[in-house]
């Protein structure tokens, strides 16, 4: 029995056009639309009517204005576009099977595109059914999936990836549930389900979802310990002091003390660099400056070690001198040294572009925390805008949320400058 396509249905030539796999890979719906109104000949009007979208939204889309942010909406476009679920980060559709995702040209999907192409079009590596034995060598296919999946993080924020990290964690737990293996093989697969629990919670947290965050490093740090894999629950606590910093910043404090004592020279150079940056942010929150030096130091003397050099779990090798220089900016700001800080933020951001905008919009915030510290209230007012621009269209409560605090204190402390009653008035 044929499938009625709706309408507005993309040939598969359409669909592997380079640039529209790129545009669906970032979620870049407006170019999306100009592609399918150019190549296919679906006007707009037919394309809002599909997609369940006002016409007047579709044509801002298509003008680079705005973005599509939603799961429903996302889902409801694939599904009028006959999009498969792969090229957007989606699970596969309902109306999709085999015979319509193969000819989906996956080869020019890994070609055309970079973190975000290659992370939607990864393949299965176990069949939809895994009541089967499971090896090592599918352990060692899913965790390189796993990590492929966490390069999404570098460009888009927990809002767009909450949904796909949960589901490949779910995947996991549903391997160690229904499957059979060997002893060995259970750990890693215990350990791979720790590794996925902590992403899916920093999405979570990062979009907003603080108790999905903290339950799912909790279940972490429960399948790490399971596991054996000490680094990995001592990161669980790393992700929970974290988060917490802000609410309860002595409890904080203590708990990243925790994660960091148990460091041994059998721990990874960029583990050790990670607990201990995470310690120091909490001890800056809490007040203690001398504690956060500490830390800071430890976390630079990791990286400089000889060890540095030999391959690191794929958790924590982003952690890197960029990422020190931040994250000691944002300390020193906390502890209301700018002098400190503003070079260290200045170097860092410098290394930053557009395509990394939630990370860039966030950190910025703390450069015109310390810029008002020091004085310079209208320079820390420009730095704002530039953080709000940076945030828009991105999926993350995080630079929203410090932009809100950043722009009250300034309103509240000099309301009067004019380019803090311009930003002010932006931002309402």
């Amino acid at each position: 029995m044929s499938v009625i396509q709706p309408p507005t249905a993309l040939p598969p030539d359409v669909l592997e056009l380079p640039h529209m796999v790129e545009a669906l890979a970032t979620h870049d719906f407006g170019t999306v639309f100009q592609i399918a109104r150019k190549e296919a000949g679906i006007s707009y009007q037919k394309l809002a009517a599909e997609c369940g979208i006002k016409p007047e939204r579709v044509g801002a889309l298509a003008r680079g204005r705005g973005r599509v942010e939603s799961y429903d909406k996302i889902a409801a476009i694939a599904d009028a576009l006959r999009i498969p679920g792969h090229m957007v980060g989606l699970a596969p559709r309902p109306w999709e099977t085999a015979a319509d995702t193969a000819p989906v040209g996956r080869r020019n999907v890994l070609q055309a595109v970079g973190a975000a192409g290659l992370a939607a079009a990864l393949p299965d590596v176990l069949p939809a059914s895994v009541s089967q034995r499971v090896g090592a060598s599918a352990v060692a296919r899913l965790r390189e999936r796993t990590a492929r999946l966490r390069r999404l993080d570098d460009v888009l924020g927990g809002g767009d990836t909450y949904r796909l990290y949960t589901a490949e964690y779910q995947r996991t737990k549903h391997i160690l549930r229904d499957s059979t293996y060997g002893e060995s093989t259970g750990r890693e697969l215990l350990a791979l389900a720790a590794e996925q629990a902590q992403q899916a919670g920093w999405a979570a947290f990062d979009g907003g979802r603080e108790r999905d965050a903290s339950a799912l490093y909790r279940e972490s740090r429960s399948a790490a310990e399971e596991a054996g894999a000490e680094d990995l629950a001592r990161n669980a606590l790393a992700f929970l002091a974290y988060q917490a910093a802000s609410a309860d910043p002595r409890a904080a404090a203590a708990i990243a003390s925790v994660s960091c004592e148990a460091i041994t020279e059998e721990t990874p150079a960029t583990v050790r660099a990670l607990l201990w940056e995470r310690c120091a942010w909490a001890r800056a929150v809490a007040g203690d400056a001398a504690g956060t030096e500490e830390a800071l130091t430890a976390a630079r003397t990791a990286l400089a070690a000889d060890d540095a050099g030999e391959p690191q779990p794929s958790w924590s090798v982003w952690v890197d001198r960029v990422e020190l220089d931040i994250m000691a900016g944002r300390c020193w700001t906390e502890l209301r040294r700018p002098l400190r800080a503003v070079p260290l933020l200045m170097r860092g951001l410098g290394e930053f572009d557009d395509a990394h905008a939630r990370d860039a919009s966030l950190y910025s915030t703390w450069l015109a925390e310390a810029y008002t510290t020091a004085g310079e209230v209208e320079e820390a007012a420009r730095v704002v805008g530039r953080a709000v621009e940076l945030a828009d269209g991105v999926a993350s409560a995080r630079p929203r949320r410090r932009i809100e605090q950043v722009v009250s204190a300034l309103a509240l402390d000099h309301g009067t400058v004019p380019a803090v009653a311009e930003l002010v008035e932006r931002t309402a």
